[in-house]
């Protein structure tokens, strides 16, 4: 089973979208393997989003992640990465098609609800970042042999 790592952005706790958005998650068959709330520093953030530091938005986007703690989730599953990254759909809000977690609660580029890892590599990295290694959760879940075939077990 992959993991992902999934960022609910201070707006989805100043909007009270907490539940909602891990509900959509678990609804879809998805494993909650780790769960924290954290408070973002320029260090983690400066690491985490080092890619944008050139961009003309970068201390406005770290200013905007640090303005409320977030919830750092590690989500579980076959082809995780995959299916987040569609559940949570195009970055900028505005194009972002509903039914996706961001095409039916945002309408910003940057206020977008949600970061999710962009693939299996990243999310190992961005795990690490947030995450120890004994707050990442390995348990058996009940419902596997109803939400998985068993030949993709």
């Amino acid at each position: 089973m992959e993991k992902t790592l999934v960022l609910l952005k201070p707006c989805t706790l100043q909007r009270g979208l907490v539940g909602e958005v891990i509900e959509r998650f678990e609804k879809r068959g998805l494993r909650l393997a780790g769960l924290k709330m954290m408070q973002l520093t320029d260090a983690i953030l400066d690491e985490h989003y080092a890619h944008l530091r050139e961009k003309s938005f970068f201390r406005d986007l770290k200013a905007s992640m640090k303005a409320t703690p977030v919830i750092a989730c590690c989500l579980e599953g076959i082809d995780a990465v995959a299916v987040v990254r569609a559940m949570t759909g195009s970055t900028n809000g505005r194009n972002a098609l509903p039914g996706t977690i961001r095409g039916d609660y945002c309408m910003s580029n940057q206020q977008n609800i949600v970061h999710a890892s962009d693939s299996l590599e990243n999310a190992a990295i961005e795990l690490a970042r947030f995450f120890k290694p004994e707050e990442i959760f390995d348990y058996e879940s009940s419902n596997l042999n109803f939400l998985y075939a068993l030949d993709e077990l």
